[in-house]
């Protein structure tokens, strides 16, 4: 199966109950095949509008991370757990995650990145359960295969400036958690 296979078949889900409340499915966006995939939680206002993940404020300030390491958003492929927008951007229940489990998948097995970072604890929980992002981030782990990269979510530097530091800093390990990607365990 290809993305865009991939793609269509999400844009006609109904598995719960978010496609009442959604304008569009955020299926991702990105390079099909990116060495580094992000994963965030859901959809927020400016997403469902457009179809099109992280573009509002936590969006910008991911963009910036990015330029931080010399990676192009076009370089890189971004995702939700959830792909619908929960209603008033409440945390996603847990049968919203379930339901968009496959996509999310099929996602991960289609684009076969090296690296997945994981934006903020409701990323973390569905990849790596029982976990907490303020002692998890910044630690890279490899599980069954795959790398996994905890961060703090972008939005939550809204808020917290000490947050914002953590992050650049997690972002500035990222090339060289690449070069070593190997040596992850």
């Amino acid at each position: 199966m290809t993305l865009e296979e991939l793609n269509n078949r999400m844009l006609k889900c109904k598995k719960c109950k978010l496609h009442k409340t959604r304008i569009n499915i955020v299926c991702g966006s990105g390079k099909n095949e990116a060495d580094i995939m992000f994963i965030g939680e859901a959809p927020g206002k400016n997403e469902d509008e457009a179809g099109l993940p992280f573009i509002g404020t936590a969006g910008k300030i991911l963009d910036e991370l990015l330029l931080s390491i010399g990676v192009k958003r076009s370089d890189v492929y971004i995702a939700n757990v959830v792909k619908c927008r929960p209603p008033k951007n409440r945390d996603p229940l847990p049968e919203e995650v379930d339901s968009c489990r496959e996509w999310l998948d099929l996602q991960v097995e289609i684009i076969k990145p090296k690296m997945i970072v994981l934006l903020g604890r409701h990323s973390m929980a569905r990849f790596l359960p029982n976990r907490k992002i303020s002692i998890d981030h910044g630690k890279p782990k490899r599980l069954e295969g795959q790398v996994y990269y905890p961060v703090y979510h972008p939005a939550a530097t809204v808020y917290r400036k000490q947050v914002l530091e953590d992050l650049k800093k997690d972002f500035l390990k990222i090339p060289k958690i690449l070069e070593k990607i190997d040596e992850v365990n």
